[in-house]
């Protein structure tokens, strides 16, 4: 997976993914990611300038087309030596559809992404028109450029990346996955201020562990996430049995059951 980011301050985007995960991702090749400087692109070499005044008046200066195009081709003419495949282009605004995991696992299955990061007021429309793809937001709130939110959505794509977690398993079972938080977790000591660690978590039952695992999920969800337990239930609300008598609840029926507080199933609905 190649990351390249348009931006005014690349150095912002190497130190910051150049540490921890990422950074150990990108030593191994899993992923790359290349920040181009904007102002290399200007037509004015001597002091780089690359924004200019708003045509209809308005406070600030809005970044100019041709730069960003510029900037854009060549990264373009880089990609195509290694691929036929035009690559996905998203503005960073805070106008756009807000990032999810759904979008994380989307984006994760392409080779090649290119994130355009605004400042000052913003971007003339028409390079937007003429090479964005996707318009895509961290949440609704105004920052003063685009490369914290860029850093944030390429954090969470790389994570999808085959080989960048050292375990497979970690991105399946973290918060919104299948639309639930991740359950609690615990390390030693066994007490700490006089918690106790869950007498179920050191039984070595491996499927009651589970069980507990996705019953505290779905409870976590419900109280800090109403919205996604809603989508959670949607998903997994069970329908009623035809033809046959239902003489056990499985797990997921056992928790609605609960938290709902209703009676899945009667026997003499199944009569």
């Amino acid at each position: 997976m190649n990351f390249h980011v348009m931006t005014l301050f690349p150095e912002m985007i190497e130190q910051g993914l150049s540490n921890s995960i990422t950074g150990r991702a990108k030593d191994k090749g899993y992923i790359s990611f290349d920040a181009v400087n904007i102002r290399d692109y200007s037509a004015d070499n001597k002091h780089r300038k690359v924004d200019d005044y708003t045509y209809g008046g308005g406070a600030g200066m809005l970044m100019q087309a041709q730069p960003i195009y510029d900037c854009f081709q060549a990264i373009s003419a880089k990609i195509k030596e290694n691929s036929e495949k035009a690559p996905r282009v998203i503005y960073v605004t805070p106008q756009g559809s807000v990032f999810n995991q759904t979008m994380a696992q989307e984006l994760a299955q392409e080779d090649n992404l290119v994130f355009l990061c605004g400042h000052y007021e913003g971007v003339d429309e028409r390079v937007l028109e003429e090479i964005v793809t996707d318009y895509i937001s961290i949440g609704d709130y105004v920052l003063t450029g685009g490369e914290l939110p860029a850093m944030v959505m390429i954090d969470a794509i790389s994570r999808l990346v085959p080989g960048v977690l050292n375990n497979d398993e970690s991105a399946e079972t973290e918060s919104f996955n299948n639309n639930l938080l991740e359950y609690p977790q615990y390390s030693r000591p066994e007490e700490w201020m006089g918690k106790k660690v869950p007498a179920i978590l050191m039984s070595g039952d491996h499927k009651k562990v589970d069980e507990w695992r996705l019953e505290q999920s779905v409870i976590r969800t419900k109280e800090r996430r109403p919205d996604l337990y809603e989508k959670w239930l949607e998903e997994n609300k069970p329908e009623k049995p035809k033809n046959r008598r239902r003489k056990k609840l499985t797990k997921i029926e056992e928790i609605i059951q609960k938290l709902e507080g209703a009676v899945l199933y009667r026997e003499e609905d199944d009569k």
